[in-house]
């Protein structure tokens, strides 16, 4: 388990820009850095990153953190998976203290199965570099497709034994368990064998035996997963295998060389796409790192995200054959849909990127995608001969391809740019093609509608049809709906909402003084100086109130740890807090300023005035409120007993309660009138 220390040396030193500047584009306005969020999909940066406070907060879906936040959210790691990732980043030795049987056989699964990939992929390349069967075979190989030794090694390529059993072998004898390698997909457990408890060498053999080895790193450079190819001609065997499905590694969510990728495209503005592996490391030999390759699979919206985060700008290089045609017209679409801008180039016939770049010197290789990576709308035009478009049948299905792809594009305004490029290349009417355009989205909606509905027979949500105002429509008819309401949640979520005001207060301002009025041992009213925090402490104890929301109470219980030892820590040390949950309040509470101070007390009436014009009249505003509506709750508790009270005993002490709290009650509400009242 990873020490204090070390947690607090780590959050000290993630410097939040550079952590998210990793993922995300930022660009410097004012004292603080924004992009696009890249939790959800936006055109308008709201994502800010604030260097001084080390947070960062997006005002588009609501989502805030730390360093270790970001990490986590980014990459979908555990809170020590992240801690981890941040201590490799800059370079701080991990201290670990301790742990128990339990803690250890509670440690991340994802964690053991990184272990694993770390150790195979510096097996491999030991294999490549060291071993004469590495060097003679699969050194070779890389060398003939014209690859230097500084390229090779700068994606880790490697060489798996032709020995059946090696990598596994080698692991278990190195104390990795048998299981992992099964869960990787490293090793093979034959169906015969599926039932065996205890595994050994024995069971299992190497997946990749005899290929030359492909690292698939994810988008943070930790090897999820690895692609091998055969270096024979059989057919018996396929060409490449990637790893299969595991906790770490899904081929429809992965960019083979995104990580290598991320900081060019972010420099270059664009991204290229290609299929291979090899296409990928021959542009990155021929000088061109903003290329990233779909490795194996489809194109997938998930792929295209990842892209997303770093710019909307996609260039498809694929083969000019048929097949790579096809694909190209099927990622043009996907790419459209997500809101981003696509260009297209297809090599000649015979021809891909690794072939092609080897060809060709650097300059020229830039120089022929320059000229000849279009728009996905001139890329179309081209591939249609000057007999097709004097055939009406074919031209129409060639228009009809075109805005197929343009009622993809969410952005109305770069539907019309398209529509009208369209017009002009195919001599069709500009309103003609719109108005097409608009019944295709139309259909699409109602279709999604329909099938809405049918999931959902008694959903009566209707989905909005978002069409150009060109177009007339007739209006869907409006449907009611009913919602069923739970009074006791409303209650809880007021609660909620008051004590995180309450934290705020604390957060923002604990260390501000307040002049109160106290009685001393000798029975004078005399003036005193204490802090806002203690103010509000003092106040909840007297009352024996503790927050209702755990998450709230846990940061309560930080700030009375921290003043039982002499300090009222700052809004830094909360923001900054070793324990993710308190930070991610924390930060969540702090970017919201007074909004939140503003929403409670206009939804329940409370003239309010800015917050640091009058502290103490503020704070004992929010104690008041929330005091008068814990005793609401507690009387109506009290009087819902009184149903099932059968003892006329208990009645009596029940009715006492209920008029002792009342009576509480209207002195909070007199003290509640006469600070807000002017």
């Amino acid at each position: 388990m990873i020490s204090k220390d070390t947690i607090e040396q780590i959050i000290y030193y993630a410097r939040i820009d550079e952590v998210v500047g990793d993922f995300v584009p930022l660009k410097k306005r004012g004292s603080n850095m924004w992009g696009c969020c890249p939790f959800h999909n936006e055109k308008t940066p709201s994502f800010s990153v604030s260097p001084t406070k080390g947070i960062y907060k997006c005002f588009g879906c609501g989502k805030a953190g730390n360093s270790v936040n970001f990490v986590m959210e980014v990459e979908k790691k555990t809170y020590p998976e992240a801690l981890r990732y941040l201590a490799k980043k800059y370079n701080i030795h991990i201290e670990e203290k301790e742990v128990t049987a339990e803690e250890l056989a509670a440690q991340s699964e994802k964690e053991s199965l990184r272990i694993i990939n770390i150790f195979a992929n510096k097996y491999f390349q030991t294999n490549l570099w060291e071993s004469d069967e590495g060097k003679s075979i699969g050194l070779s190989y890389f060398r003939e497709r014209g690859f230097r030794d500084d390229i090779v090694k700068k994606f880790e390529l490697g060489f798996s034994f032709e020995e059946r059993k090696a990598l596994t072998k080698a692991a278990i004898a190195g104390g990795y368990n048998p299981n992992y390698l099964v869960k990787t997909g490293l090793s093979i457990l034959p169906e015969r064998y599926a039932n065996e408890t205890s595994l050994t060498d024995a069971h299992l053999f190497d997946r990749f035996a005899g290929r030359v080895m492909f690292p698939i790193h994810g988008v943070s450079g930790d090897v999820v997963g690895f692609g091998g190819r055969i270096l024979g001609n059989s057919k018996e065997v396929a060409k490449y295998l990637n790893s299969p499905q595991s906790e770490i590694y899904d081929k429809s969510k992965i960019l083979y060389g995104l990580y290598f990728a991320k900081k060019s495209i972010q420099t270059e503005g664009f991204c290229f796409l290609v299929e291979g592996y090899t296409d990928v490391i021959a542009m990155h030999q021929a000088g061109i790192e903003n290329v990233v390759a779909s490795s194996g699979t489809s194109l997938t919206v998930e792929q295209i995200k990842l892209i997303q985060r770093f710019t909307n700008n996609i260039t498809i290089l694929y083969d000019g054959d048929a097949a790579g045609q096809k694909a190209a017209d099927r990622g043009t679409g996907l790419i459209l849909e997500e809101g981003m801008n696509a260009r297209v180039l297809l090599f000649p016939d015979n021809d891909d990127p690794d072939s092609y770049a080897k060809k060709v010197s650097s300059d020229e290789l830039k120089n022929f995608i320059k000229n000849n990576s279009h728009d996905f709308i001139t890329y179309s035009a081209s591939r249609i001969s000057e007999e097709e478009k004097k055939d009406p049948i074919k031209k129409t299905a060639f228009i009809r391809h075109i805005i197929d792809n343009i009622a993809l594009i969410p952005d109305s305004i770069s539907r019309s740019v398209y529509i009208k490029e369209c017009s002009r290349l195919v001599d069709v009417e500009e309103q003609i093609l719109s108005l097409e355009v608009n019944k295709i989205r139309i259909d699409k909606e109602t279709r999604k509608q329909k099938d809405k509905n049918r999931q959902h027979p008694f959903s009566t949500d209707p989905a909005p049809v978002k069409v150009d105002s060109a177009l007339p429509t007739s209006i869907l008819p409006e449907q009611l709906q009913f919602v069923e309401v739970d009074e006791r949640q409303l209650k809880l979520d007021v609660f909620d909402s008051i004590e995180k005001n309450i934290c705020r207060v604390m957060i923002m301002y604990g260390n501000q003084l307040l002049d109160v009025e106290v009685y001393n041992s000798e029975g004078d009213l005399v003036t005193m100086q204490i802090s806002v925090a203690e103010f509000i402490l003092f106040e909840l104890f007297h009352d024996e109130l503790n927050f209702i929301n755990p998450i709230n109470q846990l940061l309560l219980d930080e700030f009375i740890h921290q003043m039982r030892e002499d300090v009222i820590p700052g809004e830094s040390f909360f923001l900054m807090n070793t324990n993710p949950a308190i930070s991610q309040l924390a930060i969540q509470l702090t970017q919201e300023d007074h909004q939140l101070s503003e929403n409670w007390a206009a939804k329940h009436g409370v003239h309010t005035e800015h917050e640091a014009h009058d502290i103490k009249k503020m704070v004992e505003r929010i104690l008041y409120v929330y005091k008068d509506k814990r005793l609401q709750d507690m009387i109506f508790e009290l009087k819902e007993s009184l149903r099932d009270n059968a003892n006329d005993d208990d009645v009596f002490i029940t009715l006492s309660e209920i008029r002792k709290f009342e009576s509480f009650k209207a002195r909070v509400n007199k003290l509640l009138g006469r600070v807000i009242v002017k």
